[in-house]
């Protein structure tokens, strides 16, 4: 046998061991286009994310999936969170993009998220990197897992602390769809950072905060006119003690609608006259206590943290604040991204 076919069978067997070792990516790019195959033979999923304070609405970026979700849950949870706090914010977190994903044409996310420098300049280089691992455990160690209500994703929404109880979606929504959103008792809510709030704002700053919805009242000309303190009313309250209805003048506005207007911390208020704002000025004022800090909505995060020091599960405080759901870890990638 000539050298020359020696090295031409040479290059053959090199060429087909070569096949061979690049075969189970081949064919895992073939089946799942961009993912990409980590040493271990395994798939690491990418998705589409919308860029955080984007200045051009389009600006997207690839992220790897599992990155994405600790982004998420580093941006939510203090650094203090205990791990199966963590991991029920994880599955309440893939529900949510889950859900996001089967309703969305182009499967651009948009949850918010930190990266790994916004992570340090949050808890610092050495906190950074250990709270970084810590989201990637409770996202890895979930499995996959969502929260179901029925055939479809359940909705998860969760809160940084309640007034001392959660709220009922059939309350704050008028709708039934959502029973397991409903009133839990959260009495440790009760000492959590700053639980009380008190802002004071003069009577023209909340006109003009709340301009939007009070122009739309049958007798305009009042909100014109300016305000004073018997001019606003709480009409009701719901169960957990949050603002349903406030009268300001003629307008009667949702207690959401004024928390959001004036970016209050939680619609659980009480209103009081305040002294004058500056010293010399003779605007009055009115004085707005909060109590909570969030919609008040699913699951109380500071809540969630004492159980899991008390040794509940994920599973265990999941199953509390959404009574009546099913965790399931089964559900296929293809029908999703």
């Amino acid at each position: 046998m000539s050298r020359y076919s020696i090295e031409q069978k040479f290059r053959s067997v090199a060429a087909f061991l070569i096949i061979l070792i690049l075969l189970p990516y081949v064919v895992s790019v073939f089946v799942n286009g961009a993912d990409v195959v980590k040493e271990d033979g395994s798939s690491s999923l990418y998705v589409k994310v919308k860029v955080p304070a984007a200045e051009e609405a389009d600006e997207v970026t690839e992220m790897e999936w599992t990155e994405y979700l600790a982004g998420i849950l580093a941006r939510e949870m203090p650094k203090s969170c205990k791990d199966e706090a963590l991991k029920a914010q994880a599955v309440l977190v893939r529900t949510q993009l889950y859900a996001e994903l089967e309703n969305s044409e182009d499967k651009i996310l948009t949850a918010e998220y930190l990266n790994r420098e916004e992570m340090q300049k949050k808890w610092g280089l050495q906190d950074a990197e250990t709270n970084y691992e810590k989201c990637i455990r409770a996202v890895e160690r979930t499995d996959d897992t969502v929260l179901m209500y029925g055939d479809a994703y359940a909705w998860t929404p969760f809160h940084q602390s309640s007034s001392g109880m959660t709220r009922s979606a059939a309350e704050v929504l008028g709708t039934e769809d959502y029973p397991y959103v409903t009133v839990r008792e959260c009495p440790q809510d009760k000492e959590s950072e700053n639980e009380i709030q008190v802002f004071t704002f003069t009577y023209q700053e909340i006109q003009n905060l709340c301009r939007d919805f009070l122009v739309a009242a049958p007798d305009g000309e009042q909100a014109e006119q300016g305000y004073t303190f018997t001019d606003f009313e709480i009409k009701s309250y719901d169960s957990a003690g949050y603002v349903s209805e406030l009268r300001i003048g003629d307008t009667v506005c949702t207690g959401d609608q004024f928390r959001d207007a004036l970016s209050l911390p939680s619609s659980a208020f009480a209103l009081s006259e305040g002294e004058n704002k500056d010293e010399g000025k003779a605007e009055s004022t009115m004085k707005i206590t909060t109590t909570g800090n969030g919609h008040g909505l699913g699951m109380s995060l500071w809540t969630a943290d004492k159980m899991a020091g008390e040794g509940k599960t994920f599973k265990e405080i999941l199953s509390f604040f959404f009574e009546g759901t099913e965790l399931r870890n089964d559900i296929p990638e293809t029908e999703i991204f």
